[in-house]
């Protein structure tokens, strides 16, 4: 006990006490760190816990029940529309990679049937052309279809202007992401605030799918590397402090 008062009047004597208040305030921020990455592991468990009821609830049917306002609220959600295709409004996602080969999704709206709005859907992805996407077929789907698959927020960029999304000269038909609203101003009809990812065909290999390639439902339901994170900086918090109060002790050995 005597031996820590006097480390501790060691630390705080003239010579190194605004040293030891530093090494103090740096300690207690790596500490904060430490408790902000465990933070972000419970925000991370209650999300994966939100798609995990998401996943497992029923279908939603859109032609008979009120769709979500927000695809974020119910993202993952199965949901099942019977509608028919407007081919000549579809759009691509360029840039996009499938089997590590790069190529674009077929974004196509589908007009509910017995509703005035339309909901956009990622069909799948398709092989790239050097020679434009005038060489790629439409992919035509005529008739009512229904379409079974889940539901996907848009893909917006934060505080990304909306006037000038709807007064485009032309339609756009590369897009770099599923963004509803944008994609919407240039439509004559409203669309769902979100989209939805067509599932791929039951018990057809993917070998023996047809274009566009559905792609399969990829959630990451883990903890991710919080809390590693979190053990290295309350690691780094207590090297701190033990090593400066090494570093003092041996500065002051006789």
């Amino acid at each position: 006990m005597t031996g820590c008062r006097l480390q501790l009047s060691l630390l705080f004597s003239r010579q190194w006490w605004w040293t030891t208040l530093l090494v103090i305030a740096g300690m207690i921020l790596l500490a904060r760190l430490g408790v902000w990455q465990l933070e972000r592991l419970e925000q991370r468990r209650a999300a994966n816990a939100v798609i995990q009821a998401q996943l497992a609830a029923p279908p939603l049917d859109l032609n008979h029940e009120p769709p979500p306002d927000t695809g974020s609220a119910a993202r993952y959600r199965q949901v099942t529309v019977v509608g028919s295709y407007d081919i000549a409004r579809q759009v691509f996602v360029v840039q996009q990679r499938y089997n590590e080969r790069l190529g674009q999704h077929v974004i196509t709206p589908l007009q509910i049937a017995g509703s005035d709005q339309a909901v956009l859907v990622n069909r799948g992805w398709i092989p790239g052309s050097d020679d434009g996407l005038a060489a790629w077929p439409d992919f035509p789907v005529t008739g009512v279809v229904t379409v079974t698959g889940y539901i996907r927020p848009a893909e917006t960029l934060p505080n990304q202007p909306r006037a000038a999304l709807a007064v485009l000269a032309a339609p756009q038909q590369e897009w770099f992401r599923v963004d509803v609203a944008g994609i919407a101003a240039q439509l004559p009809y409203p669309l769902l605030s979100f989209y939805i990812q067509q599932a791929p065909e039951a018990d057809v290999p993917p070998a023996s799918a047809a274009m566009p390639y559905r792609l399969s439902l990829e959630v990451d339901l883990s903890d991710g590397s919080h809390l590693g994170y979190a053990v290295q900086w309350f690691s780094f918090s207590l090297m701190l402090g033990v090593g400066y109060i090494y570093y003092v002790h041996k500065q002051n050995r006789p």
